[in-house]
């Protein structure tokens, strides 16, 4: 055991990580080499073990089924048809058209618990649109970018079921517990596009298009085939899910049948249309469930190496209290945003200080909220700023990254004001776990 060691592991980790070295490198690397001072030759051991580790962990299996879920809905089309839904019903009020895109955001993103997939497939549909109707480039950049980002905090978040693995808790009553704060979120989110455009109606004028104008009977059937049959999806997942009639990896499997089935009913499926899907699917999971591997590495060897008691040292030498102490942590989640991607933010962070946190008696629950409402924010905070670099991807020559960057400042704010309701309001996160049968 050797503290030295283990608070070395982080420099070497960021080291590695600026010159470029993949994530899940940069996290196996040092802890290797760290390793070799707590268990010599059997280090490899540790190596093999959290490979299989995460790939026999029934929790983390949920994920490959959630992707596939999301881009199934991504390339059938059918988001599209709940994209025009939206539009129907909000693009008249001032900013109604970024209004919408939040919905769609939202919506999407309980379909899919993944952020790069809701927000390219919610920006290719919606910068043109707003465009057409003159709205600000900075509104534009914010409200994908933002409405993007609650593929974390909407369930049926990746984020979350990576939490709930490394914490131990049920994935059914994480997801219960963001549900209130989520919305809460997207009621922020509207709040202050509908408050800005009023203030200043050129940034997100009204769209009065023909199409818009549709008699009611005609809308009505537009929502019933466009928007019904993917809540009821969303719907089946998340219910079963919560009421405990399923797992993790049970429900997630009901949505990706569901979405085919929903594919096929539509008349979208092809074979080179689910080829893109599983190559999606793949991709992401592989890269998701390596870091997890080189994660669980990464924080053994460094608790082997005695950081869990550096940690549970300085905390307590600091004399910060329990409320202190938890706003240290997550102001480092947020610092660690920066410059990490959030899988290997959450898998160093959660196993090293919610020990400390549970043995002062905070809900675990509670404390995956606060911590998924901040590695949301690391979506829009430069450098790393996934959403972002996503956006631009897509992006019209004209949008630039002064313009994205300006953009989505006021909806990190909104972020933070989430946060702070959750923080002082637990019973937001903590309430309707403690009401559903399945708990």
């Amino acid at each position: 055991m050797n503290p030295t060691v283990a608070a070395l592991m982080f420099p070497g980790m960021f080291l590695l990580i600026f010159l470029g070295i993949p994530v899940s490198l940069s996290l196996i690397i040092p802890a290797l080499i760290a390793g070799w001072f707590a268990f010599g030759g059997n280090v490899f051991n540790q190596l093999y073990g959290g490979l299989y580790s995460a790939a026999t962990n029934y929790i983390l299996s949920a994920i490959p089924m959630f992707v596939l879920m999301g881009a199934i809905l991504e390339r059938s089309g059918i988001a599209a048809r709940l994209f025009r839904t939206m539009q129907l019903w909000l693009g008249r009020l001032p900013g109604g058209l970024a209004v919408a895109t939040i919905a769609m955001g939202a919506t999407f993103a309980a379909a899919a618990g993944v952020v790069g997939a809701v927000e390219v497939m919610v920006g290719l549909m919606a910068i043109p649109a707003m465009q057409r109707f003159r709205y600000d480039n900075s509104l534009i950049a914010g409200t994908i970018c933002a409405g993007g980002s609650l593929g974390t905090m909407i369930p049926p978040s990746v984020v979350a079921v990576v939490y709930a693995s490394l914490a131990q808790v049920s994935v059914g009553e994480l997801f219960a517990a963001m549900l209130f704060p989520g919305l809460i979120m997207v009621g922020l989110f509207v709040l202050y596009i509908i408050g800005v455009c009023v203030l200043n109606p050129k940034k997100g004028p009204p769209a009065d298009a023909e199409d818009m104008r549709l008699p009611l009977a005609a809308k009505l059937r537009i929502t019933l085939s466009g928007l019904v049959p993917t809540m009821l999806l969303i719907f089946a997942v998340l219910g079963s899910l919560m009421a405990g009639i399923a797992s993790p990896t049970e429900a997630a499997a009901v949505g990706a049948v569901g979405a085919l089935i929903l594919c096929i009913c539509y008349g979208q499926f092809s074979l080179s249309m689910m080829r893109e899907s599983l190559a999606i699917t793949v991709r992401i999971s592989a890269m998701i469930l390596l870091i997890v591997a080189g994660g669980i590495m990464f924080t053994g060897i460094f608790a082997a190496n005695g950081g869990s008691r550096l940690i549970q040292g300085l905390t307590s030498d600091l004399g910060l209290g329990v409320n202190g102490t938890l706003v240290l942590f997550l102001c480092i989640v947020f610092l660690l945003g920066f410059v990490l991607d959030w899988t290997a933010n959450v898998l160093i962070c959660v196993p090293l200080f919610l020990p400390v946190l549970t043995a002062a008696g905070v809900d675990p629950i509670w404390f995956g909220t606060l911590v998924i409402i901040v590695i949301q924010t690391s979506y829009l905070t430069p450098p790393m700023a996934s959403s972002i670099f996503y956006l631009l991807s897509i992006a019209p020559p004209d949008m630039k990254y002064g313009q994205v960057c300006r953009g989505v400042v006021p909806f990190i704010l909104v972020q933070f004001v989430t946060l702070a309701i959750v923080a002082l309001f637990p019973a937001l996160a903590t309430w309707l776990p403690q009401r559903i049968v399945g708990f």
